[in-house]
């Protein structure tokens, strides 16, 4: 492309303003939300179909012509003018890198044109991700309504696309097609991630989602089980979805508050999402690969996780019921721990300023002190394999030590409560951009009265900024926010006494009162059942995962899905030396561990187990919080969970 499209696309800082957007009909029931953030079956369409094709101008209006072309899969530019392109260079926009569009018109009376913008988060040359934004003239007709028609069917076919929805064989592509957006509630742990948790939802997560014309309300939480409270007093109706904005622990409460609800059975099924911006960040490391990206960290983790938000989708998250010594039960969607990787969990806290970095500085510091510690772990082996793909010799269901399972992995003080952003815009610092070559401001050009700057959008002397031209403006009579429920604590929706044990310094994990029966379990101290299989002895760690990830960059069960109704058992046992152990965790950045061939690693896929610790003191973890020491016992609940995950797949050229 010319300098006129590289300065079109110029990359921009993230603008300090957030917009949220109102919507119609909300769904009645959390099975109805989930319907509803669930994209319908794929479209019955090759990537490279043409599904739109027109000519463009560019903004400003003296810039070059391009031929558009809309596919399933991306959108290509070809330069028309002033010199066409044989061979078109980065005149393709992938979907799985666009959050949103927008149509606009000019302020200037005379412009019958309409404009069409598209928000994109490409790679650069170092692999990171940057925002950019494209906007396209649609000047083909003599009257602003034509052109405006034709800049919203554009952008209407790219939302539905980018949502999952079908688009008509012959019919006419109208806003009319577009459901309202769904409403998510936004919990931002303000001291994630070394304390920039705050800052990266403001530059990054909250722009985003607005360029995608998603609802939001967001609450940040200010002390430890605050989550937990917060959605225990939801009126669940009103939002489509919970999102966490934070590491692991604060989607843990959630879910543990959902749980302790009377309505328990209801609740569970809110989908909930979680954008990466704390230390530990591994159930969106699994999101990542889930939605086909390569593996990330930090910023870049983030905005993969966000653009899969923005595209919509759920998944069924299988949740595990884990019951301590003292009879009280918790709900894990990630891990249960004892051992080297509990210690370095626990441990490494006094370092949290660090960030994941943490983790590294606390490996380093196990490996110096490394324990053994004797104990007795049970299971009951899965009825069925786990899918693809399979171990070279498959599972062993004897009722003996199962080890190396696995095939190699691929490549891959309180202060008041409401400290919160609703449907209102939040003024925040707005940074002074300059056009290129002129001593002029910028124009801003939003939407909706204060959304998202388009970046690299500006016009010289004599061109006139663009205004809001919403696809789907709020009917006549509607308010223009959206009135919600009060979030309050203790709301009437819930007991005025939960009923929860008094904390104790050594459990420090919320404690859930509801949930599934575990049919599975018999009481904690009796024999088991027959069929389980047990083993005795020194062991380094124990670990039992859920998903595939048990950090960002480490996949511990590179095989695992969400909802494989599996939990997978993972043990070192004693007698490995440092460096071995050393060495299976670098691999383990590859999912590739387990084809190292190390005797004292074992593997198990299982639905139920039962840990006791045999020696007399320990650290146990359950999702990286500490519990209670002492004997556990947990099993799968299938599905019992909604993720918000976004379409599955690999994104990729299309062929």
């Amino acid at each position: 492309m010319n300098g006129h499209l590289e300065a079109e696309e110029q990359q921009d800082q993230r603008p300090e303003q957030e917009l949220t957007w109102s919507w119609g009909h909300r769904p009645r029931s959390a099975l109805d939300r989930v319907k509803a953030m669930a994209p319908p079956p794929p479209l019955p369409l090759t990537p490279s179909t043409p599904l739109l094709h027109g000519e463009f101008g560019s903004y400003p209006a003296r810039g070059p012509r391009f031929a558009l072309t809309l596919t399933p899969q991306a959108l290509h530019i070809q330069r028309l003018r002033p010199k066409p392109e044989a061979r078109p260079r980065g005149g393709l926009v992938l979907l799985a890198e666009v959050s949103g569009c927008c149509t606009l018109r000019s302020r200037s009376p005379s412009d019958s044109a309409a404009y069409f913008c598209i928000y994109t988060y490409p790679r650069g040359r170092r692999g990171g991700r940057r925002r950019a934004a494209r906007t396209f003239r649609a000047d083909g007709a003599a009257t602003y309504e034509e052109n405006r028609a034709e800049a919203q069917r554009w952008a209407t076919a790219l939302t539905c696309l980018l949502r999952g929805l079908p688009l008509p064989g012959d019919g006419e592509i109208t806003p009319d097609l577009l459901p309202r957006p769904p409403r998510l509630l936004l919990l931002v742990n303000p001291f994630g991630g070394r304390g920039l948790a705050w800052q990266w939802c403001k530059n990054h997560v909250l722009p985003m989602i607005s360029e995608a014309g998603l609802s939001f309300n967001l609450i940040q939480t200010e002390r430890h089980n605050h989550a937990r409270e917060l959605v225990q007093g939801l009126s669940l109706s009103e939002w489509d979805g919970i999102v966490t904005v934070s590491g692991d622990g604060l989607l843990y409460e959630v879910l543990n508050g959902l749980l302790e609800r009377p309505d328990w059975e209801e609740a569970v099924k809110t989908p909930v999402g979680i954008l990466p911006c704390g230390s530990g960040n591994a159930l969106a490391g699994a999101v990542n690969q889930h939605g086909g990206f390569e593996p990330a960290l930090g910023i870049d983790l983030l905005l993969n996780c966000s653009l899969l938000l923005c595209r919509g989708g759920s998944h069924p998250l299988d949740l595990l019921s884990v019951t301590l010594a003292s009879g009280s039960r918790c709900f894990s969607f990630l891990s249960v721990a004892w051992g080297f990787v509990s210690d370095v969990d626990i441990q490494s806290e006094r370092f949290r300023a660090l960030g994941s970095a943490r983790f590294t500085l606390g490996t380093v510091l196990g490996l110096a002190t490394l324990h053994t510690y004797r104990g007795r772990l049970s299971y009951l082996p899965a009825t069925v394999e786990p899918a693809s793909p399979a171990p070279a010799h498959g599972l062993p269901r004897a009722k003996s030590e199962l080890t190396l399972a696995p095939g190699p992995a691929p490549p891959v003080a309180h202060s008041p409560l409401h400290r919160s952003v609703s449907d209102l815009p939040l003024p925040l610092p707005q940074p002074a951009l300059t056009s290129p070559g002129s001593p002029e401001p910028l124009p801003i050009l939003s939407l909706n009265g204060g959304g998202p700057e388009l970046a690299g959008d500006w016009g010289g002397a004599g061109d006139a900024p663009l205004s809001p031209d919403p696809l789907l403006p709020s009917p006549p009579g509607s308010p223009k926010a959206a009135q919600l429920s009060p979030i309050t604590e203790g709301a009437s929706e819930m007991p005025a006494s939960s009923g929860l044990p008094p904390p104790t310094p050594d459990a420090r994990v919320a404690i859930s009162a509801g949930g599934p029966p575990d049919h599975l379990l018999p009481p904690l101290g009796a024999p088991l059942p027959p069929g389980w299989v047990t083993m005795e002895g020194d062991f380094v760690l124990i670990l039992a995962i859920s998903p595939s990830h048990l950090g960002a960059d480490l996949v511990a069960a590179p095989h695992a899905r969400f909802d494989d109704g599996l939990v997978h058992l993972c043990w070192v046992r004693g007698g490995i030396s440092r460096a071995a152990l050393l060495r299976l965790f670098l691999a383990m950045e590859r999912g590739s561990h387990f084809s190292l061939g190390c005797p004292q690693l074992g593997y198990a896929a299982a639905r139920a187990f039962r840990l006791e610790p045999l020696t007399p003191r320990g650290v146990l973890t359950v999702d990286g919080e500490q519990v209670e020491y002492g004997p556990l016992q947990a099993q799968v609940h299938p599905g019992l969970g909604t993720l918000l995950t976004g379409p599955s797949g690999r994104p990729g050229r299309e062929p």
